[in-house]
C-alpha cells in the first residue's frame, strides 16, 4: 500500500510509488503461481510413478530360507514369537505334500501344502504371474513354492495355518 496517507506527497511521487506497489505484487503473484505448478507437477509425477510401479517377480528374488512345510508349521506352533521374528515378510522356498488346491471366482489360485494326518497346512496364494503350471499339479505331489511368508493362523480346532503370498511354483 502506498504511503501516501502518512507523509504528504505530490502526485508523480504517488504514482511511482503505486506504480512500484503494482510490479511487485505482480511479480508476487507469479512466482506463486509458478511455485504452485511446479508442486502441482511434482505431486503429478510421484502419484504415476508410483501407480505405474510392478512388483519384482517373486520367481527372481533369491529366498532366505528353504524349508520343509512341517518344518515351518512346528516353527510357528511352538514359538509363534520367535518364528515371526525369522520369517515373516521374508521371500522363502517350502517343499511340501500338496493336500489341494482351490481356485475363487476371480481366478486366483491357492495351494495347501502339507501331511494328510494334520490339520495344519501352509497356504500359499500363487502370483497371478504364475499360474500357468496349476493344472499339471495334482493333490499329493510333492512340490516347492517359493512365497513371501505373512503371517500365521493359529486355531486348536481346524488346524493352524502359515500364510505365504506372492508365490511361484520352482521347477
Amino acid at each position: 500500500m502506498p504511503d501516501c496517507y502518512h507523509k504528504k506527497m505530490d502526485r508523480q511521487q504517488y504514482a511511482k510509488q503505486l506504480n512500484r506497489f503494482k510490479i511487485m505484487n505482480r511479480k508476487t503473484v507469479k512466482i506463486s503461481f509458478v511455485s504452485v505448478i511446479v508442486i502441482i507437477a511434482g505431486v503429478v509425477y510421484f502419484t504415476m510413478s508410483e501407480y505405474r510401479r510392478k512388483h519384482k517377480d517373486i520367481a527372481d528374488i533369491p529366498e532366505s530360507f528353504s524349508l520343509n512345510s512341517n518344518e515351518i508349521i512346528n516353527s510357528f506352533s511352538t514359538n509363534e514369537k520367535s518364528a515371526y521374528k525369522m520369517y515373516l515378510d521374508k521371500v522363502m522356498s517350502v517343499r511340501g505334500t500338496v493336500k489341494s488346491i482351490y481356485r475363487d471366482v476371480g481366478g486366483a489360485c491357492t495351494i495347501v501344502l502339507g501331511n494328510d494326518t494334520s490339520m495344519s497346512s501352509v497356504r500359499c496364494s500363487l502370483d497371478s504371474n504364475h499360474t500357468d503350471g496349476i493344472a499339471l499339479i495334482k493333490p499329493g505331489a510333492d512340490i516347492s513354492i517359493k512365497g513371501i511368508c505373512t503371517g500365521y493362523n493359529a486355531d486348536e480346532l481346524l488346524g493352524s495355518d502359515v500364510v505365504l503370498n506372492r508365490c511361484a511354483i520352482k521347477n
